[in-house]
């Protein structure tokens, strides 16, 4: 009995404490179904008791913030009775077992998360890891199988729903061989004074259940996510979701009509752990009770057990708690969609989660399992130890005999920095008639608000190559550069989600990169004034107990109160003057440029100086308001060299100029807080006494040409160029 009872709990992942925990709770021992329920709603997944310790620290709130952490998503206020709703999740595990439904379930499940508040998304993003797709081997073939599964799962269902996909960025490492992260990110537009909650109220009122009916994919993708990867992850397929984009489609415009009346108290959507998550998170934030009739749930597969009902996490489905008497008009609303609806259950006062199966009480729980009881854990931390053998190496002889000229050619081919419209071109970036920007034209993706005529900018980054050398900078400059990358289209960063991608948390070593991190993030969004709103936690992200690199994504919100006035990133005109702002220092650590010629990760990472940061958003902020700025670009990866490059290739004209360096090589440092701006010369003045007065370095760089690109001793013609970054990227997906 005892060995079996062993089996039960590893396969829920469930220690002897933890189940010692739910004996005390229940005052008996729990039967299957609680057993399943339990596992799910402790999981790392869903219960986040490793991390949850260090995310209350975050600061979360602002006078712009309508709803921080806590609910499906974020909202902030974006003026004349507005709100932006956005969260970021991750789907890593489904996307390595299975990359296009994966993907597909994950772009699915956070638009769930914002439609389900009452908002109409009108945008996404992608932020995705891949391993080392150069490799010649059988690791290269398999990951760009992985690439582009992932990204016909994301174009898939993205394209299907009619959502604009705005940006993105996709990153290669070799630490990322065992274990991708695709990470996704959804914003919509609602109302303010209509915004709808996770909650059940009001006893006596109907729960019902909306959407496509429940079959067994999915089940125990909870508890999957909440586990690391070996040999015989290829078995867990059955976790992972089928998606149906066209009921997704459905479902998001029944629930759209239905928040223009007054018949629901609540909804929910049901991701992670199904029903589970779904019903116990209403009944708890709701602080009553809830019954349920298993038996009455829209069924697709025969012989289903109320297991298999609690814990499936197939897709597009809802849960809702109506106002009693208007459940037949909820009802008959999803019929119109030709999606099944059914009354399943309804609010009691109790306190418990009450499940029966044909007339048989088959579960008992309290609805606060997943908030009250959960277990919250005080993990062992422990400094790496590669950081003392990293920090001290001597990068001085990268260069050899490298050019400058030859460098550049290497780090624009690069998969990091070359053009990757191999992958965004199968995204729609434009269907809803909104968007400003297109891919690759903007630091930040713009879209339109219809309901106000301003415009949000969004953006994804994270660098983990510095969190890697030092994850408290690293986390830090995630913020950083995100907002960098919204200031640079002339909007205010305004909010935060994150998606804190890490290892294994029972490593000590995982565990001082995870605090670390989400102290940096603290930081940053306390002195930037960019609060966090929203996110989530994906742990166990190692293959063959090897952790992947931490890698804290943050996704930054911003508006822009008059939409003509969205900087992007091209050079605009022959003649223009080109600034360099900012402080170059000959920072290398953590850069692509050791990367690549060095062959390492390693070294200090670049010094981040948050007030600066700042002061360099709202410089190019103002410098755009007044008229002042033609194009800005942030100097990051690659440094100074790649971001004009780029600026010129997008434009399809040139540069020529010289910049003061301690060093040639500092052309491809990665020192933060800098931007490139082009100004007309007539406006050179202005522009001059605006930065003077704000204290930030500036120097006049050069100025754009017609074409090609002479930047101190580097001189690459256009044509040259253009290969090397705008085809590069395909051509390492085509290779045998």
């Amino acid at each position: 009995m005892q060995e079996e009872i062993e089996l039960l709990l590893k396969a829920h992942k469930i220690t002897n404490d933890e189940y010692s925990r739910i004996e005390k709770i229940l005052g008996r021992k729990p039967n299957l179904v609680e057993l399943g329920i339990v596992g799910a709603a402790w999981s790392e997944h869903c219960s986040y008791k490793s991390s949850k310790k260090y995310l209350r620290s975050f600061p979360t709130e602002a006078a712009w913030v309508v709803q921080g952490p806590g609910e499906n998503a974020g909202a902030i206020d974006i003026g004349d009775g507005y709100a932006a709703i956005f969260k970021m999740e991750s789907h890593n595990h489904p996307s390595f077992i299975e990359p296009y439904q994966g993907a597909a379930t994950g772009v699915g499940g956070i638009l769930r998360d914002i439609f389900t508040m009452g908002a109409r998304p009108i945008a996404n993003l992608n932020s995705l890891r891949f391993g080392d797709i150069t490799d010649r081997g059988a690791v290269g073939k398999l990951q760009q199988r992985l690439l582009r599964g992932v990204s016909a799962g994301i174009s898939g269902y993205g394209n299907c729903v009619g959502i604009a996909m705005l940006g993105g960025e996709t990153t290669f490492d070799e630490r990322y061989n065992g274990n991708i992260l695709v990470n996704a990110f959804t914003l919509g537009i609602a109302k303010r004074d209509r915004i709808f909650y996770g909650r059940s109220e009001g006893s006596g009122n109907p729960v019902i259940y909306v959407g496509s009916k429940t079959g067994r994919d999915g089940l125990g993708g909870a508890v999957m996510a909440s586990d690391s990867f070996a040999d015989e992850s290829k078995s867990k397929r059955p976790t992972v979701q089928v998606g149906d984009p066209f009921a997704e489609k459905l479902l998001m415009e029944a629930c759209l009509e239905l928040f223009q009346t007054d018949r629901i108290v609540g909804i929910q959507d049901m991701g992670a752990a199904g029903l589970t998550s779904s019903s116990f998170e209403m009944a708890s934030r709701g602080g009553g009770g809830m019954r349920m009739y298993l038996d009455r749930v829209p069924m697709r597969e025969e012989n289903m057990t109320p297991y298999d009902l609690m814990l499936s996490e197939s897709q597009e489905r809802m849960l809702i708690c109506a106002k009693k008497g208007r459940e037949a008009e909820v009802i008959e609303l999803f019929k119109k969609y030709e999606l099944d609806a059914a009354v399943i259950g309804e609010v009691t006062d109790t306190g418990r989660m009450e499940l029966f199966w044909k007339g048989d009480l088959v579960a008992n729980l309290p609805v606060s399992i997943s908030d009250d009881y959960a277990p919250v854990l005080d993990r062992p931390i422990k400094r790496p130890a590669y950081l003392d053998e990293i920090a001290n190496l001597e990068d001085a002889d990268i260069v050899g005999s490298l050019s400058s000229t030859d460098a550049l050619k290497a780090l624009l081919s690069h998969p990091e920095v070359a053009d990757k419209r191999f992958i965004y071109e199968q995204y729609d970036s434009t269907i809803g008639a909104g968007s400003i920007t297109k891919i690759g034209e903007s630091d930040a993706g713009v879209i339109l608000v219809h309901e106000n005529g301003k415009a949000i900018a969004l953006s994804v980054d994270c660098n983990p190559r510095f969190c890697y050398i030092d994850p408290k900078t690293g986390a830090a400059a995630a913020v950083a550069e995100a907002g960098r990358n919204v200031a640079m289209s002339g909007a205010t960063p305004l909010a935060i989600s994150d998606c804190l991608n890490f290892g294994n948390p029972e490593n000590p070593e995982v565990m001082w990169q995870f605090k670390e991190a989400c102290e940096g993030i603290k930081e940053a969004c306390l002195k930037l004034k960019t609060p966090v709103v929203s996110g989530n936690v994906s742990l166990y992200n190692e293959s063959g107990g090897k952790s992947i690199f931490p890698t804290p994504t943050i996704a930054m919100v911003g508006l822009l109160d008059d939409p003509k006035k969205t900087l992007t990133m091209p050079f605009k005109k022959a003649g223009d003057l080109v600034y360099l702002l900012g402080e170059t220092r000959g920072e290398f650590g953590g850069s692509l440029y050791m990367k690549v010629f060095a062959k390492r990760v390693a070294g200090k990472a670049p010094k981040l100086d948050l007030d600066t940061e700042r002061l360099l958003w709202d410089s190019v902020i103002s410098a755009n308001q007044q008229g002042l700025a033609l194009a800005a670009h942030d100097v990051s990866v690659g440094g100074i060299a790649v971001a004009v490059a780029k600026m010129a290739l997008h434009g399809k004209l040139g540069f020529e100029g010289m910049v003061t360096l301690g060093e040639e090589r500092d052309l491809f440092c990665e020192s933060f807080s800098r931007a490139i701006v082009e100004v007309a010369p007539e406006k050179k003045e202005a522009f001059e006494n605006l930065i003077a007065q704000s204290g930030l370095n500036y120097e006049q760089i050069g100025k754009v040409t017609q074409n090609n690109l002479i930047i101190s001793s580097i001189s690459l013609s256009s044509a040259e160029m253009r290969a090397l970054y705008f085809d590069s990227f395909a051509a390492i997906m085509e290779q045998d």
